[in-house]
């Protein structure tokens, strides 16, 4: 287990936070339904335009060297969305089995043509795979949105189906502001923990692969003056 920045290309800009300019109990349930307005509406209610830019094109030869993909791997994504990682792997590694899992009929009903087929509905705390069918597997933004039970068998599930290899996100903070502004800018974030929590909430579930701290610093935000 390890911490570990695969080199997502985040906003270099700052992102200034107004208290309550973002996330009230509204905007909220709109984006708890990760529907069309969370997805492809205004972005007080979530992405503002979820379209795909290729960003992950740029950090895939990271990917595929660190986890030893190749076209006899399987790999899953948990929280597929619209298929955006699922469809530039299959385009590098065409011959590698690719399967998505999301909560929301949306994303899937609009996840790109070339894998569409390779993705379902389903839960992220009870996945529906057999224990080592993946040999990666990637959780990327979804895990806490979770309650903390959640977000444990969660963790415990991806254990179980994957082989050892892989690579979560979840919301953290070092610092109380770090806390606040990142509870201010999340709209699904529910288990958002200080680091030295998470790695407790890491050895509770049994999780050995790799994770990410998305933080207030890493999202460039910053308190609007």
């Amino acid at each position: 287990m390890r911490e570990f920045d695969i080199g997502y290309p985040h906003s270099k800009s700052p992102r200034p936070i107004k208290k309550g300019s973002r996330v009230n109990i509204h905007n909220k349930i709109i984006a708890w339904e990760q529907g069309q307005s969370f997805y492809d509406g205004p972005r007080s209610s979530g992405y503002g335009g979820f379209t795909y830019d290729g960003r992950w094109k740029k950090i895939l030869p990271t990917i595929i060297k660190e986890y030893d993909l190749d076209n006899n791997s399987a790999v899953l994504e948990v929280g597929s969305k619209k298929g955006f990682f699922l469809h530039d792997l299959k385009q590098a590694l065409p011959g590698i089995k690719v399967r998505g899992l999301e909560m929301s009929s949306y994303p899937i009903e609009n996840t790109m043509e070339s894998v569409k087929e390779f993705v379902q509905i389903g839960e992220y705390d009870s996945l529906p795979f057999r224990d080592n069918e993946f040999d990666f597997v990637l959780a990327f933004a979804c895990v806490y949105i979770l309650n903390l039970k959640g977000v444990i068998d969660c963790l415990s599930e991806i254990q179980r189906i994957g082989k050892g290899k892989s690579y979560i996100t979840v919301g953290a903070y070092r610092t109380e502001e770090e806390k606040n502004l990142f509870l201010e800018w999340t709209l699904l974030g529910t288990t958002v923990l200080h680091v030295d929590e998470w790695l407790q909430v890491f050895e509770a579930a049994g999780y050995t692969g790799d994770y990410y701290f998305t933080t207030a610093s890493s999202l460039n935000l910053l308190r609007e003056s």
